[in-house]
């Protein structure tokens, strides 16, 4: 991602809320699904990674990154935020649909 792409995504970042917060059991794997999820519907998410020194919240945004195939936006303080492109819809699923008969 090149630094005018990146810096449209934090701007349009900004006003954004965390959609995903990790809780005390860490990064589970329910998170990574939720999170997964959220990427899925709207590309660009705030996860909010509480009471993990700085060290290891690195080791964890490195992992998120690595098992939901997105890249990061930005890293402040407690918040992540990342970003992963919708997939292509192919053509033939956007197409009206054929009527039974």
């Amino acid at each position: 991602m090149d630094q005018h792409a990146k810096r449209a995504l934090k701007a349009k970042a900004h006003s954004l809320k965390p959609v995903v917060l990790l809780g005390q059991n860490g990064l589970t794997p329910a998170v990574l699904k939720e999170i997964d999820l959220a990427l899925d519907s709207h590309e660009l998410i705030k996860v909010k990674i509480p009471g993990v020194a700085h060290d290891a919240r690195d080791m964890v945004v490195t992992q998120i990154l690595t098992e939901t195939l997105s890249e990061l936006v930005q890293l402040m303080g407690q918040i992540a935020t990342l970003y992963r492109k919708k997939p292509n819809v192919s053509s033939s699923s956007t197409a009206t649909p054929k009527k039974k008969r």
